[in-house]
């Protein structure tokens, strides 16, 4: 979910927080995380379809071809304990529109930094790995909004650290976040603030695992994880030894299309039929994330600033 883009790389940039987790998942330690843990509530195949919206869809339209990054971690997208199956708060919204829509769904799992590009090559028919809504982003991408989530910050328990609200409050520090996200775009944006101040700037340690980032944390390589508010709530629900330190930067969550795509009325009108026949709140409340709940469905709205 990036604020400023760096380089030619924005597309890659993500409210999600990237990484990729093995049958069941991992944890915030990297270890696998246990069945129980992992919700299986089933709140979609009740689901029922809706004419007035699958008419919306473009003539012809019967299948589409999903694009997920499996994080490790729920919300994110990860296994149940038969290490097949994939689960999670963007899964169950995918395949929930899927039904209203009345269409079969294909989800393909891909390298959370490669979905947004594959997109305008028509690899895949959209991406659902909490894809933050930006202006920069917006350029190239379309954007049907379904939750709202954003950055935050999380560090070890015995950890001196407040509430983060200027990057400045980083400065000297290690800070640890997902590459290719919109975590690194901000922090690598945000430097100058530390030699405007003239005080040492702070260092960013990227990886391509969640649990390597919790990892530098635990074992003191980093000082603070950068990721997304549902994540880290989440991590430090059910690990030891870490707190949430506070919301940096709310954004909303869309579903992402290539530009110009004929498919968002519909979606649009999917979204807004879960919210309301209840399966919305299902849907959040499985998952622990009724914080992030959206009032309805829109269509490129711009980047939530402040």
């Amino acid at each position: 979910m990036p604020f400023v883009a760096i380089t030619s790389a924005a597309l890659l940039l993500t409210a999600c927080g990237s990484g990729s987790g093995g049958p069941g998942g991992t944890d915030a330690s990297g270890v696998a995380a246990k069945a129980d843990e992992v919700p299986t509530t089933d709140v979609v195949s009740a689901v029922r379809k809706d004419d007035a919206a699958a008419r919306l869809l473009p003539a012809g339209t019967t299948s589409l071809t999903v694009a997920v990054s499996v994080g490790g971690t729920p919300p994110g997208t990860t296994y149940l304990a038969d290490g097949t199956t994939l689960t999670g708060q963007d899964v169950d919204f995918t395949r929930a529109v899927a039904r209203v829509l009345g269409i079969k769904l294909k989800i393909e799992q891909a390298s959370f930094e490669a979905i947004l590009p594959a997109l305008d090559s028509g690899k895949y028919d959209f991406g659902a790995s909490n894809f933050g809504v930006t202006d920069e982003r917006r350029k190239t991408i379309d954007f049907v909004t379904y939750v709202n989530d954003g950055q935050g910050f999380a560090t070890r328990e015995d950890s001196k650290l407040p509430k983060i609200t200027d990057l400045k409050q980083l400065c000297g520090l290690n800070v640890a976040t997902g590459a290719g996200t919109t975590f690194e775009a901000t922090l690598e944006a945000g430097k100058h603030v530390c030699a405007d101040a003239g005080k040492k700037a702070y260092q960013v340690q990227t990886y391509a695992e969640s649990s390597a980032i919790w990892s530098s944390l635990q074992q003191g390589r980093s000082d603070v994880v950068m990721s997304t508010i549902n994540g880290l709530r989440y991590a430090v629900a059910h690990q030891r030894g870490l707190k949430f330190l506070n919301e940096y930067h709310r954004l909303d969550v869309g579903f992402a299309f290539k530009k110009g795509t004929k498919l968002a009325p519909a979606f649009q009108a999917a979204v807004n039929r879960l919210l309301s026949d209840g399966t919305y709140d299902r849907i959040l409340t499985k998952w622990g994330t009724t914080g992030s709940a959206i009032e309805e469905s829109r269509v490129n709205p711009p980047e939530l600033k402040g």
